[in-house]
């Protein structure tokens, strides 16, 4: 072992993982809307919006931890539009604020008309998620978040409020059990 070094020393920088920028967490999907997946109305179901949201955040939250990570919570979710059958849905997802092993993940849904080349603004979510070590599946510790524009500064903030909101609602919960 060099001199001034000890295993808690190194401990510590494996549990501070460096910094990443907003962008390395920047993730898209997009797929055609299908009979399948709409209601009889031809406008695509809520529940297939919510799972391609869980799957296109996760990618995001996946990205920045560069590893495994589960669903927490889901803060909010808002129907704003409808997807309509025939056209595309366009999700982007990017990590707004990360804590020590949990993530916000802020997802907006699209509706691309192929032949007008319309675009609406769907969807937006809010979804946390946890960072599991790869071996232990236990939380482990993500990288900070490099903040480099007023929008992600601005999203970092605004989630943290949504955190606090979120925690206080559990913590009303559990003493109401």
């Amino acid at each position: 072992m060099r001199r001034g070094t000890s295993e808690g020393a190194a401990s510590r920088r494996e549990r501070q993982p460096v910094g990443k920028p907003v962008a390395a967490s920047r993730s898209a999907m997009a797929e055609v809307v299908l009979p399948a997946e709409t209601n009889p109305l031809g406008k695509l179901l809520g529940g297939h919006v919510m799972h391609l949201v869980d799957v296109a955040a996760a990618m995001a939250a996946s990205r920045h931890a560069n590893s495994y990570v589960v669903t927490a919570s889901v803060d909010y979710i808002d129907f704003r539009n409808p997807v309509n059958i025939g056209e595309l849905v366009i999700l982007e997802a990017q990590v707004n604020r990360v804590f020590t092993t949990s993530m916000e993940v802020g997802v907006e849904v699209f509706s691309e008309n192929t032949l007008t080349g319309e675009r609406l603004h769907t969807t937006t979510a809010y979804v946390t998620f946890v960072a599991l070590d790869e071996f232990t599946r236990k939380p482990k510790a993500v990288p900070s978040l490099v903040l480099r524009t007023s929008e992600e500064k601005r999203r970092w903030r605004e989630a943290g409020e949504r955190r606090k909101v979120r925690l206080a609602l559990r913590s009303k919960e559990s003493r109401g059990k």
